[in-house]
């Protein structure tokens, strides 16, 4: 794919230097990225195109997920993709076996006069239908199957014009998959972009009159929901628990005011003393990982421990782009990552205390900044997505309409 191979290094190059950041962010410009890769890619004449076409995407997807780990929706997306392919490929499989009806009479014998193709025989059409519908029931959809002999024996006796129709048929039902797959890709781009929609409408049924929500840091989702719950007319006051160190509750805290919403900024530290005072917590998340477990900014899983404490519902809002199929323990999966030290220090005035060491030469003074908490689903009351609302325990089921699971660990399959 060289057309295409610049601006797989140049999103790569992007993502390790955490130019790009965030789950919306991420999981549209990996959506884009990888239809360029479908568009670009050459179909060639292998037996099995959708294989071809997957093993591409598997390739560009390997590259990004290394890139920057963290970033789930990376992944998230790949696999989406991937999906989509098999998808597709099996939409087109059963199109191609309704081709292949025989017309039959009330005796249950063949009728010629009603069809002027060549006829087959029933065992060269169960052949036939058991080969290609081979790769929906197995792992081999994305592995080559040779096509059954009976078949080709067949479709040599009918002649030459049959086989230059057959190879002009193969070349369509080619370019349909190609076209299919580009515009699912294209719904999928719609999906993330249009995400806060469908999860907004849900907040007149949840946020009542005259209730108290608590939110911690600066979340784009929560941030339309309750612009949702004010246009509604509905009155209530928001506690913003500040995000430290990097203080985005203080953003969001600003945005809420001018759009007329009665707020109150709360360090994370009083987030105990004020929960008696809330109804509800509402926060975004990082990612929502298959056993319902949440992986959030820094200082939600005191949260969600203060929430359990005294109560009070613990609301997840989230588009489905940032549902993850992996679990917690997968050896793929990286929960965190630590953030520069001068988030929390000022080195100029802490200079000093750099130079003390022990005996064997470490430094007294450490630092340590994590960027992401999680939360376990026990600690979760309820799920928003773009498809409604969801138990933790569901979770793992709405997941599974989205991946395939031989597409859970992204890699390039290995040729022999």
């Amino acid at each position: 794919m060289p057309d295409v191979q610049p601006l797989v290094s140049d999103f790569v190059l992007k993502l390790k230097r955490r130019k790009v950041e965030g789950s919306h962010a991420v999981a549209r410009q990996t959506a884009e990225l990888l239809r360029s890769v479908v568009s670009q890619h050459r179909m060639g004449s292998s037996a099995n195109q959708a294989a071809a076409l997957a093993d591409a995407v598997r390739a560009v997807g390997e590259q990004l997920i290394a890139a920057n780990p963290i970033e789930l929706a990376v992944g998230n997306i790949v696999r989406r993709v991937l999906h989509i392919i098999k998808e597709e490929d099996i939409s087109s499989t059963a199109v191609g076996i309704e081709g292949l009806s025989v017309t039959v009479d009330s005796d249950g014998e063949y009728d010629s006069e009603h069809d002027d193709r060549p006829a087959l025989s029933a065992a060269v059409l169960a052949a036939h239908a058991r080969n290609a519908l081979r790769a929906p029931s197995l792992q081999t959809l994305l592995e080559d199957i040779p096509v059954s002999p009976a078949i080709s024996r067949t479709a040599s006796s009918t002649g030459d014009s049959d086989g230059k129709s057959k190879s002009a048929g193969d070349k369509s039902s080619t370019r349909k998959l190609k076209h299919d797959v580009i515009a699912a890709i294209g719904d999928l781009i719609d999906e993330i972009d249009s995400c806060y929609e469908p999860i907004s409408e849900q907040a007149v049924e949840l946020i009542h009159q005259n209730e108290v929500i608590l939110t911690l840091g600066r979340s784009r989702t929560v941030k339309e929901f309750l612009y949702a719950a004010k246009e509604k007319k509905r009155s209530f006051r928001v506690f913003v628990a500040e995000g430290a160190p990097r203080y985005q509750g203080h953003v969001l805290a600003k945005e809420l005011v001018e759009k007329g919403v009665q707020t109150t900024v709360i360090t994370d530290s009083a987030v105990f003393a004020m929960i008696s005072r809330v109804n509800m917590v509402i926060v975004g998340a990082h990612a929502i990982m298959a056993n319902g477990g949440v992986i959030a900014p820094v200082g939600m899983n005191m949260v969600a421990l203060a929430a359990q404490r005294h109560a009070v519902p613990f609301v997840v809002v989230a588009g489905s782009h940032k549902l993850c199929p992996l679990y917690p323990h997968n050896p793929e999966v990286l929960l965190n990552e630590l953030k520069s030290p001068s988030d929390l220090l000022d080195f100029g005035e802490f200079s000093d205390c750099m130079n003390f060491s022990t005996q064997d030469g470490s430094p007294l003074l450490n630092v340590v900044n994590p960027t992401f908490d999680y939360v376990p689903p026990k600690l979760v009351s309820l799920f928003i997505t773009d498809t409604g609302g969801h138990s933790p325990s569901y979770m793992y089921r709405l997941i599974a309409e989205y991946y395939s699971a031989d597409d859970l660990v992204v890699r390039r399959k290995a040729t022999s």
